[in-house]
């Protein structure tokens, strides 16, 4: 298909995840939201509680890359009314992520590609 894409970590383009798991867009916090990633995407056990600036009011995992490290988004385990849709969901920051796009063959910035509309809010 047309849209599909696979979700790569920046720091060592490990793959994360991929279009067909993807089941909502925030670009108010610039997250694709995905209901499955790969084995290559690890959570801490420990909660990190928003003080400050996003996630504020929430608790969430850091999701990480399991090949460098690197932080690639998060889990929100309790959320303000806005977010409670995506709480449970794998939230990766698409300023994280490159997307290689399967038909054409090229990897682009994530930050520079919007996918079908899809909500989690209906």
């Amino acid at each position: 298909p047309e849209g599909c894409a696979v979700f790569q970590c920046r720091g060592c383009r490990a793959v994360l995840g991929d279009s067909l798991h993807l089941c909502a867009q925030e670009a108010r916090l610039g997250v694709l939201v995905c209901f499955k990633v790969t084995n290559g995407v690890t959570w801490e056990d420990s909660l990190v509680i928003g003080l400050e600036g996003f996630p504020v009011g929430c608790a969430c995992y850091s999701l990480s890359c399991q090949s460098c490290g690197c932080i690639v988004g998060f889990i929100l385990y309790s959320a303000t009314r806005h977010l409670a849709h995506l709480r449970g969901f794998f939230c990766l920051f698409k300023d994280s992520i490159l997307c290689y796009l399967l038909k054409k063959h090229i990897t682009i910035e994530a930050t520079n590609i919007n996918f079908p509309a899809v909500t989690l809010k209906r």
